[in-house]
């Protein structure tokens, strides 16, 4: 939906940074589903600001403590945060707006899979109502968090966005942008396939409907298929990408190695020009 570029080096570039630069991309009501790097008192507090609730894992740093605080289930209780002292990045006319204190939620649950080591996991959120929210459905909420580390998978290696070509700042932003756009309308045409035959979009590879959306820009450039017959050749599509489903393989593991070797050319670490004069000397 929107995302934030910041400079290379310097002031600004950390990634807390560029999502306070688009906090208003998000509208009162949303949740903001975030990991433990995001989950700081002032993030919290400038989300609350414009009505957005928090779901975030609790940073390691902090300590927690299930015997205080107001106890609401097992290994869930209300907690207060105090404000800490104003950071250099808030100016004070905002930071007088912050409240001092702050009356989360945080709940920890345990993802037990079956031959393997159980993993516990800390919640903070906004959500103080348990009632409203349980504690179940706040961990299921968290869980779809991995879906967003899915995504940005499938924009680098499948759009092969992991490494941009364009050299100008400005070329770069239409290259970033213009990859956004294609992954939006792949995402777009296995949703609409999964409405047509009553799945949901998760399930339908995305690496299947690039493949397919592909070979029928092809058909369709080269005049292959004929006016009347279009609709039903998207009809036709749309359910060969549906039957592309995703495995379902929990408790996957792989290791985190490199299976192809590349050249074992040293690295550049040198401008061209200079390591072209370095060869012509030599």
């Amino acid at each position: 939906m929107d995302l934030a570029i910041g400079p290379y080096q310097g002031k600004k570039t950390a990634e807390s940074a560029l999502l306070r630069s688009m906090l208003s991309s998000l509208r009162r009501g949303d949740i903001a589903v975030a990991d433990r790097y995001y989950c700081s008192f002032m993030m919290i507090a400038l989300l609350m600001a414009q009505g957005v609730q928090t779901c975030a894992r609790k940073h390691h740093l902090r300590h927690s403590d299930f015997r205080r605080g107001q106890r609401l289930g097992n290994h869930d209780h209300l907690i207060v945060w105090t404000r800490p002292k104003r950071p250099d990045w808030m100016d004070e006319a905002t930071y007088a707006q912050i409240p001092e204190m702050l009356v989360l939620r945080e709940i920890r649950f345990q993802i037990v899979v079956p031959g393997r080591r159980t993993h516990t996991i800390d919640i903070i959120t906004t959500l103080v109502d348990p009632a409203a929210y349980s504690k179940e459905a706040i961990a299921t909420l968290y869980g779809f968090r991995w879906n967003s580390k899915l995504d940005i998978r499938s924009i680098k290696s499948n759009l092969n966005l992991a490494h941009v070509r364009c050299k100008s700042p400005e070329m770069v932003h239409r290259e970033l942008w213009t990859t956004i756009l294609g992954y939006n309308l792949i995402r777009t045409t296995a949703a609409g396939a999964a409405l047509l035959h009553d799945k949901q979009p998760r399930q339908i590879s995305f690496t299947s409907t690039c493949q397919y959306v592909l070979a029928s820009w092809m058909q369709l450039s080269g005049r292959l298929i004929d006016q009347a017959n279009i609709d039903s050749y998207l009809l036709f599509t749309l359910e060969h990408i549906a039957r592309c489903e995703v495995a379902n393989r929990p408790g996957r593991l792989k290791p985190r190695v490199l299976k192809r070797r590349r050249h074992g050319y040293k690295l550049m670490i040198k401008p061209r020009n200079t390591l072209r004069k370095e060869l012509r000397k030599s």
